[in-house]
């Protein structure tokens, strides 16, 4: 089975296990907007390629690592979206769940979806028990404090924050428990994979700083131009546009580098070059060094 396939399955699998009779049926579409149609769940498709290259011997593991891992990032999508965050209209081309359910919903969703991935990696280890507390530990510390998700959102309300620290917490913590949790979940060391998930998480920060200036909000599918007008931290304006772009494309080689030695060393290659030519397409970038040059 491809592993977009097991993702899809898993997730939906775990959003029906929430849908028993007695839910209420608008918060029940509103996590179900929230998590279907997905992006490229570029997070899940990496923790399994690397609990794949460990021998993934326990896939119920893995798949609920991954399935977990999604579920976070969709609820921090749809927080970071909220009115007292972003204020955006659109996700993923379509209406954000705050506009299209509410705010109130969709507060409720994201805390939902939350809880949600906790309890599919606690339905999952039947068969490895002992390597639950070390899965749940990672997964748990990409997301909340001191730098996690939630601290990555934080940092926007301080008057001062660190680019690299804004970008290892908000969205390098996900990336870095994705190659990690992987690693885990198939009973492997996790050391030799911590620095492909780091410099993939910081790769994707810089990449989606880059497409909120240079892209069509049609074709990105949300909003562009927010962090200069949220005066949020940015690699595009710290570095501008191409010195951003050179420092994405060094990212993508050191991630591309750190990748141990193992059967799917050159499959893994390919996924990280795709992604970056997907995040950062080549016509782009040369376009901008055009236009600058």
């Amino acid at each position: 089975m491809k592993p977009i396939t097991r993702i899809e399955q898993s997730l939906a699998t775990a959003i029906a296990s929430g849908e028993a009779e007695g839910c209420p049926p608008k918060l029940a579409g509103a996590i179900r907007h929230a998590v279907f149609p997905g992006g490229a769940r570029i997070r899940p498709q990496l923790c399994l390629a690397v609990a794949q290259a460990c021998g993934d011997d326990d896939p119920m593991l893995s798949d609920a690592a991954a399935t977990a891992i999604e579920l976070l990032h969709c609820a921090s999508l749809v927080h970071d979206d909220l009115p007292c965050f972003d204020d955006a209209s659109t996700r993923r081309g379509r209406a954000s769940v705050h506009f299209a359910f509410g705010e109130s919903l969709a507060v409720l969703a994201g805390d939902a979806l939350i809880v949600l991935a906790f309890q599919t990696l606690g339905a999952s280890a039947s068969r490895s028990p002992l390597r639950l507390p070390a899965v749940l530990g990672t997964i748990a510390r990409s997301t909340g404090m001191p730098h996690g998700i939630v601290a990555g959102q934080a940092w926007e309300c301080e008057p001062r924050v660190l680019l690299a620290d804004y970008q290892r917490a908000k969205t390098g913590s996900l990336f870095s428990a994705a190659t990690i949790a992987g690693a885990q979940a198939a009973g492997a060391d996790a050391g030799p994979w911590r620095a492909l998930g780091e410099w993939l998480g910081e790769a994707y920060q810089v990449a989606d700083d880059i497409r909120d200036v240079a892209s069509d909000p049609a074709q990105l599918g949300k909003p562009t131009g927010q962090d200069v007008a949220l005066c949020r931290p940015s690699a595009a304006r710290e570095l501008g546009l191409e010195g951003a772009i050179h420092h994405f494309d060094r990212l993508v080689a050191a991630a591309i580098g750190s990748i141990p030695a193992c059967p799917g060393a050159a499959q893994m290659r390919e996924l990280v070059r795709m992604e970056a030519e997907r995040l950062v397409p080549k016509a782009m970038t040369e376009e901008v060094v055009r236009v600058f040059a």
